[in-house]
C-alpha cells in the first residue's frame, strides 16, 4: 500500500502525517490528524456532515483525497468559534437551531461561507446555500431563521 505525507493547516495548526495514498480527507482528519467534530455521514458528499471550509470553500470531506489538499487551509466548527461562540454560533443557540448536533457543523460552516460574501440574504437564497446539509431535528426554518438574523444584524448595524 502506497503511502503519502501530508501537511495541512488545521485550524490554524500545521499538520504533517503520512497515510495511505486513498485516504479522503474526513479520514485523515479524523484517523491521522484526530480532528473529531468532522463527522462520518454518507460517504457519498450528499448530507453534508462532514462539511469542511477548504481554502475557504465549502466541501465534502469525505470527497476530496487527502493528497489532493496537500498544503491547504482547512476549517472545521472548532476553528470556527476557537475564541469563543461567533454571532452565527449564538443565533443558532437563540434560534434553537442546533437540536441533535449531528448536522450542525456543516450548518455552521456553509452559512458562515454564505454570510463571508457580504449579500444581504432571504430565506431562498440561504435553503439553496444549505440543500446539501441534511437535518431531520429542526425541519429547518429554525436554521434559517438564525441565518437571516445574523444577515439582518450584519446589514442594519
Amino acid at each position: 500500500m502506497r503511502t503519502i505525507t501530508v501537511t495541512i493547516n488545521v485550524n490554524g495548526v500545521p499538520v504533517t502525517r503520512t497515510a495511505p495514498g486513498h485516504y479522503t480527507l474526513l479520514r485523515w482528519l479524523r484517523d491521522e490528524a484526530s480532528v473529531f467534530d468532522v463527522k462520518y455521514g454518507c460517504g457519498e458528499g450528499v448530507c453534508g456532515t462532514c462539511t469542511v471550509l477548504l481554502d475557504g470553500t465549502v466541501v465534502s470531506s469525505c470527497s476530496v483525497l487527502a493528497a489532493q489538499v496537500d498544503g491547504s487551509t482547512v476549517v472545521t466548527l472548532s476553528g470556527v468559534g476557537a475564541t469563543g461562540f461567533t454571532e452565527l454560533q449564538e443565533a443558532f443557540v437563540e434560534h434553537g437551531a442546533a437540536q441533535c448536533g449531528f448536522c450542525t457543523p456543516g450548518m455552521i460552516l456553509t452559512a458562515s461561507e454564505l454570510l463571508a460574501r457580504g449579500e444581504r440574504l432571504e430565506a431562498s437564497g440561504v435553503r439553496h446555500a444549505l440543500h446539501g446539509n441534511l437535518c431531520r431535528c429542526t425541519g429547518y426554518q429554525s436554521i434559517v431563521d438564525a441565518v437571516l438574523s445574523v444577515s439582518e444584524s450584519v446589514h442594519s448595524g
